[in-house]
């Protein structure tokens, strides 16, 4: 399946604001989040390694992105990243990878048209409640009244925070960004 990738050079980056960066070293807070297949996923008792790439919303076909969402910083790019973190998906698993998520605000329901829509072979996890948002201070934009997570990616292990990329930009680089960490772990 492909998937358009806009020109990222007129939609506007995000800048680094410092919101994620007390998230280094954090032990994740046992939040439990409903997942696409099903389950219920606690991030702080996951045994092994987990990537978690957090985005603000996947858009369905057929239904309007909030007006100017392109222009928003940050905002354009969930489905490009989630496609990008999909074909990365064994790659990821050959470095060690032993869950990896998508996570965002939307409910489970939306969550499920686009793992489907996209064939994702891993779940995404819902913070529609925002308690893990809230529990890590994630950072979080507001657009028209709908609380959404920007886009962070975080590599756990053992229930901690061992790696944050944040700004992620664009948005279908970052699981090559992960990748590449994960080749080469001090950079």
């Amino acid at each position: 399946m492909s998937v358009d990738t806009p020109d990222w050079s007129r939609i506007p980056a995000p800048a680094d604001d410092g919101a994620a960066a007390h998230l280094d070293g954090l032990a994740v807070p046992p939040v439990p989040l409903p997942a696409t297949d099903g389950t219920v996923v606690d991030l702080s008792r996951l045994p092994g390694r987990a990537v978690v790439y957090a985005y603000p919303r996947t858009g369905r076909p057929g239904v309007d992105n909030p007006d100017g969402w392109d222009m928003i910083p940050g905002a354009r790019g969930c489905t490009p990243q989630s496609c990008a973190f999909r074909d990365h998906f064994a790659d990821l698993r050959a470095l060690g990878v032993d869950h990896l998520f998508g996570l965002s605000a939307q409910d489970t329901a939306d969550q499920r048209e686009a793992a489907e829509r996209l064939h994702l072979p891993f779940p995404l996890l819902s913070d529609a409640d925002g308690a893990l948002a809230a529990a890590l201070r994630l950072p979080t934009m507001t657009v028209d009244g709908m609380t959404l997570l920007k886009r962070l990616t975080l590599v756990i292990e053992g229930g901690a925070i061992l790696r944050v990329f944040y700004p992620v930009f664009p948005p279908d680089r970052s699981a090559s960004d992960v990748l590449d960490w994960l080749s080469n772990p001090r950079s």
